[in-house]
């Protein structure tokens, strides 16, 4: 990751295999977390934490899926629809109900109108809807600009299609972008940004201005804005504006977001973009030799889902707040350096104040040491990032409140232990 004026970042193992066996997607894919030492494939970071927090009994905030179901009205749509016989495949592009629930959506809660019948796509998951959107556009050659730290799928997506993965920074405390250094990143062959706001794993939420550069800088060199909104509902004290609903944005963007965070239904993977017909139809033609379709009696509940009242989509986020805050006690408790985000529902902790340098060492020893799994950021990085973001931590907040009280209890006993 480059620092603030200086050259971003370019992961250059995309683009050739000298001096390899691996394949690009393979290497693209071998970040911090997926490498044991000796250059070999490995479990993900992760897997490791998972079956470590199994082995000991810690409680893993490294996962991110919640505890707790969704809503009950959701949960008995879907099965009304098993038992009403809606168990083969959806449309390909999508039950009508649900593009027209997403439509709806989008105008009620941004002002934007897209024609359910040809400007939405449902996928199996935001994943999905990532994956086939960069196939769509991208091939060897073109480079993916997104933000680094960056979700961990990203990366692999990339090096799949055979471009090249540029990054730009987010800085502490607010992990927001430095505009000259995001505007360095650009080039003549960057094809798409892509951008997660909220963002994960730092919880920063963008401000008007900053996505305002993107559009700019999007126009400037022809570039798609591939914009995933999965946490739009889970902000704190602050607005989510969608970057397609600012001026210019609109005809070069499209929006992707899920059911899983917003509902708490992670395992359904229903997910959906919108934007202009001439991207989305392009996105169709690939998603159709993925999946197809996926979910059809889920899609008719999720579609429930997007009609429930606005107290509904303010309670989840004024709900989560109070558990973001009963975690965050614990880990200043614990001494941990601690970056309240803005939504989403990751908390990043920086270890140096208690002179811990190395997180991905910290992260394999907490699980030991307090009862406690969380993620390491740098496996969120290249190489150069992981080195500026060595001694942070990312906790999950998405748990009951009384687990997330126990984590909080035991992670206050940290000073004594290590």
């Amino acid at each position: 990751m480059a620092s603030a004026g200086s050259s971003p970042s370019v992961d250059m193992s995309a683009g050739t295999t000298e001096g390899t066996s691996q394949a690009p997607w393979q290497r693209a894919a071998t970040g911090a977390n997926l490498l044991s030492p000796d250059g070999e494939l490995g479990v993900t970071i992760f897997e490791e934490m998972t079956t470590l927090a199994l082995s000991t009994g810690a409680i893993n905030l490294g996962q991110g899926f919640p505890d707790e179901d969704g809503p009950v009205e959701i949960k008995a749509a879907a099965q009304a629809a098993i038992a009403a016989g809606a168990n083969q495949y959806a449309p390909g592009k999508g039950v009508p109900a649900l593009r027209e629930a997403i439509a709806a959506h989008q105008g009620r809660f941004y002002g934007l109108y897209p024609d359910p019948d040809t400007e939405v796509l449902v996928t199996t998951g935001a994943t999905e809807a990532i994956a086939a959107t960069l196939l769509a556009f991208i091939q060897p050659g073109d480079e993916v600009l997104t933000f680094e730290p960056f979700y961990d799928s990203y990366g692999a997506i990339i090096g799949m299609a055979g471009a090249t993965h540029v990054t730009a920074p987010l800085l502490a405390p607010d992990f927001l972008p430095d505009l000259p250094a995001l505007e360095e990143a650009f080039s003549s062959r960057t094809k798409i940004v892509l951008l997660n706001n909220p963002h994960n794993p730092t919880g920063a939420v963008f401000p008007e201005n900053v996505l305002a550069k993107i559009v700019e800088l999007a126009a400037k060199y022809g570039a798609t804005i591939v914009s995933d909104e999965v946490y739009e509902h889970l902000t704190f004290g602050v607005p989510h504006i969608p970057v397609g609903s600012l001026p210019g944005a609109a005809e070069r963007t499209i929006t992707i977001s899920s059911a899983g965070k917003t509902f708490s239904f992670t395992g359904w993977k229903i997910g959906w973009l919108s934007g202009p017909q001439h991207l989305v139809s392009a996105v169709r033609t690939v998603k159709q030799f993925l999946t197809y379709s996926s979910g059809t009696p889920f899609q008719s509940a999720i579609a429930v889902g997007l009609a429930l009242p606005d107290d509904f989509y303010t309670g989840i986020a004024t709900t989560l707040q109070r558990k973001r805050d009963i975690l965050a006690e614990g880990l200043r408790a614990a001494g941990f350096g601690v970056y309240t985000p803005s939504g989403t529902y990751f908390i990043n902790v920086d270890t140096a104040p208690l002179g811990i340098r190395d997180s991905v060492d910290l992260a394999r020893r907490l699980p030991g040491l307090v009862g406690v799994a969380a993620i390491p950021v740098p496996v969120f990085c290249h190489p150069e990032g992981a080195e500026r973001t060595r001694s942070l931590l990312r906790f999950a907040f998405c748990k009951k409140a009384d687990v997330l009280e126990e984590a909080a209890a035991r992670l206050a006993t940290l000073k004594d232990r290590l």
